[in-house]
């Protein structure tokens, strides 16, 4: 498969799902972007020719920063240029976090060692080796290129019996109950399971059955129960 999906965790144990993108799709946004850039130097070129010798000069200034940044001004923007949009990707760091202007600045400056010799040669050779599909741009940079996420959608807790929570629970550990069940389905199975045994000494529970345990507390307080 040359688009695939790969599992990362952030540092507050949630686990992301990411579909890397391919050499085919990413080629398609290549096409869309070189399309909409020969517009722009269209468009530049022609009323810049009325000024001769100047006009060329100031048109070639403006044909380097367009090739060079055009790229860079998206991702910051929106996290990818309009072609990559259209195909629906995005540019990101590698742990997932959103593309920084050095990273991106950096990525598309080695474009030009990514086109040898020719038509990106270099470049497509990096992504077929790369388990991330990642060229020489995205290796310096540390970025990957991912299929945007879709709108997400709000988790609902999981349907457990519900147990009544010990009476002592102040309200604000009543919502952090709350919190822990909404959140548990995006937890990995060893995040959840750290957090749930921090009440080990209420619950009297370890491992799996102190994250049911907690499940259950929640499961009652959203009854609307306990208020």
């Amino acid at each position: 498969m040359l688009d695939t999906s790969r599992s990362y965790e952030t540092p507050e144990g949630i686990a992301l799902s990411l579909r890397i993108a391919g050499p085919v799709v990413r080629s398609c946004a290549w096409a869309i972007d070189m399309l909409i850039r020969a517009g722009l130097y269209l468009a530049i070129a022609i009323p810049f020719s009325f000024l001769g010798g100047l006009g060329f000069g100031i048109s070639l200034v403006v044909f380097f920063v367009i090739e060079w940044f055009y790229p860079v001004l998206f991702e910051l923007r929106q996290g990818a240029t309009p072609g990559k949009k259209a195909m629906g990707l995005e540019v990101i760091h590698d742990n997932g976090t959103p593309v920084s202007w050095s990273a991106s600045l950096i990525r598309n400056l080695l474009r030009a060692a990514d086109f040898l010799p020719f038509l990106y040669a270099t470049g497509l050779l990096s992504m077929l080796l790369s388990r991330n599909f990642q060229r020489l741009g995205d290796l310096a940079a540390g970025t990957l290129v991912v299929y945007r996420d879709k709108a997400s959608v709000r988790h609902e807790m999981q349907s457990v019996p519900p147990v009544q929570p010990p009476n002592h629970f102040t309200s604000e550990e009543k919502q952090t109950l709350l919190a822990f069940a909404e959140r548990a389905p995006l937890l990995t199975a060893a995040r959840r399971i750290e957090l749930a045994e921090i009440l080990t000494d209420l619950s009297g529970r370890r491992g799996e059955p102190a994250v049911s345990e907690l499940l259950a507390y929640a499961s009652w307080l959203a009854q609307g129960q306990g208020r």
